[in-house]
């Protein structure tokens, strides 16, 4: 595991502030913290959550045929990250899009066993490919983070009815994806982050919106994965570009045109990545496993 992996000192830097009453009123120090020791953590109202609570339905049955021991891909955490202090299922605030609902079970990687009371932390751009917490800089504007295209230049092959590569659109130009630091936000906005612990299954989920694009990558979301105060697991989960290039066809993605990288020409894309995706009421649901080595033993 890279340096960025090991974080033990978080329970004691993320902040603690309230969000709302009950489980969201938690920090995510506080959160890890009652995780780690196997407890309970108090809400700012004096309510006691039991973090194994966070996840309510039981959706094992979604993950039949899906399951895998080999140890999850690492990847960089980006530019874009901070701990947003958001414990929630539905990230999507006010940002419009496709709805997507996205199931993740963790389990680790030895014992190919799920890993309960784990800290899970999504992270996506909007569909303008737009950042929360960094507007300024996801959109090009002052104090973006230099670098270069994760593959040295954008590239890969449209599906059949993509738009072609064009001119640069707003949403990180380089899209920025080097090893970084925590970043300190530039602005209040919170869409489209938050953070949820696995139930006994190793099962969290969330309700966002399908991700827009932006230069220099393909689409994608960021994971975390936490395990007694410790960042155990960062990887990014991909799509399709078949169903990419249908959801981008209809509004608000069709109004930004000319996406330069597909899967083929990212080079942080893995097929293992690819979110099991199935088609949900108005939406769409995702599935994934990931395995972390959750004793960074490398195995």
């Amino acid at each position: 595991m890279g340096t960025a992996m090991h974080h033990d000192h978080e329970g004691q830097r993320v902040s603690r502030r309230a969000i709302f009453a009950g489980i969201s009123s938690l920090g995510l120090g506080s959160l890890l913290a009652a995780c780690g020791d196997g407890g309970s953590a108090t809400t700012s109202t004096g309510e006691t959550v039991a973090p194994e609570a966070v996840t309510t339905a039981d959706l094992t049955g979604l993950f039949t045929g899906a399951n895998t021991c080999a140890l999850t891909a690492t990847t960089t955490q980006g530019p874009y990250y901070f701990d947003a202090d958001k414990i929630r299922s539905d990230i999507r605030e006010d940002r419009p899009g496709t709805r997507l609902r996205l199931a993740i079970k963790v389990q680790d990687s030895e014992e190919c066993k799920p890993l309960g009371n784990a800290v899970v932390e999504i992270w996506h751009c909007d569909a303008a490919g737009l950042y929360s917490g960094a507007e300024a800089m996801s959109s090009g504007g002052s104090g973006q983070p230099g670098g270069t295209p994760p593959s040295g230049q954008p590239g890969g092959t449209p599906p059949s009815g993509a738009p072609q590569p064009g001119a640069g659109q707003p949403g990180g130009q380089n899209g920025g994806e080097g090893d970084a630091a925590d970043l300190q936000p530039q602005d209040d906005k919170r869409y489209l982050r938050g953070a949820q612990v696995t139930n006994s299954d190793g099962i969290v989920q969330f309700t966002t919106i399908w991700p827009g694009w932006y230069r220099g990558r393909t689409v994608h979301v960021h994971v975390m994965v936490h395990v007694d105060n410790s960042r155990v697991l960062t990887t990014q989960l991909m799509f399709d570009e078949a169903l990419n290039t249908k959801v981008f066809a209809a509004a608000p993605y069709s109004a930004k045109t000319g996406r330069d990288t597909f899967n083929d020409g990212d080079s942080i894309y893995r097929d293992s990545m690819l979110l099991k995706i199935t088609e949900d009421g108005d939406g769409y649901l995702g599935v994934i496993v990931l395995a972390a080595d959750s004793d960074h033993d490398g195995k």
